[in-house]
């Protein structure tokens, strides 16, 4: 973890490093990624992510909050109790029921111990999460960014991500991910705060 004053000043270099993302860094509040102690645990914050998949924030919260009116606390075990059909009614599509409880499954079997993710690298944090069904790179980087507080991960797969840096670059023509995955390079080893920033240019 990193304190504000550490962010502030990475901020600011970021901001002369590329000249276009300091009206959005003027404008908006300070990043936070890495800043603060997760308030949920690993598992927890991997099972949310997996709901909040291609979903406007306002379905994913109205799903997540009736999963976990029905869950409880969410832990491995209590997942475990839960139906297929319970899960569907909640509003979980049958793909993401599935992966929801291949989570739990791995943790119950002891193939991956969560609580030491956060000990992991990335490379390590991404192959281990990806060899489960239903987890993608996009899932995982949301887990290394928001929970973890990785700093140097460029989510290039993120929509949000790529319609945030063509605002804040004014560009005519849509970016693919190959494209913008090599303009991240100037900003390692803080391309999380780049795209951190490119979401709050879609704020602005």
């Amino acid at each position: 973890m990193i304190t504000k004053k550490q962010m502030r000043k990475i901020v600011d270099e970021l901001a002369t490093i590329d000249r276009r993302l300091a009206p959005v860094i003027a404008n908006s509040e300070l990043c936070d990624l890495g800043t603060g102690n997760p308030e949920q645990s690993h598992f927890e914050s991997l099972v949310s992510s997996v709901i909040s998949q291609q979903l406007a924030t306002s379905a994913a919260l109205t799903i997540k909050k009736r999963f976990y009116l029905e869950l409880g606390k969410v832990t491995p075990k209590n997942v475990a109790k839960l139906d297929p059909e319970t899960m569907r009614a909640t509003g979980l599509s049958a793909a993401k029921s599935r992966t929801i409880q291949g989570l739990a499954d791995a943790a119950l079997r002891k193939e991956i111990d969560f609580d030491r993710l956060h000990q992991m690298d990335d490379s390590s944090v991404y192959s281990t999460l990806t060899s489960l069904w239903g987890i993608g790179p996009w899932t995982v980087d949301m887990f290394m960014m928001f929970q973890l507080g990785r700093l140097d991960i460029w989510p290039t797969g993120d929509l949000g991500v790529r319609r945030g840096w063509e605002k804040v670059h004014k560009l005519k023509e849509e970016i693919t991910p190959n494209e913008l995955l090599k303009k991240g390079d100037i900003f390692k080893p803080h391309r999380s705060i780049v795209a951190w920033y490119c979401w709050r240019a879609l704020d602005l």
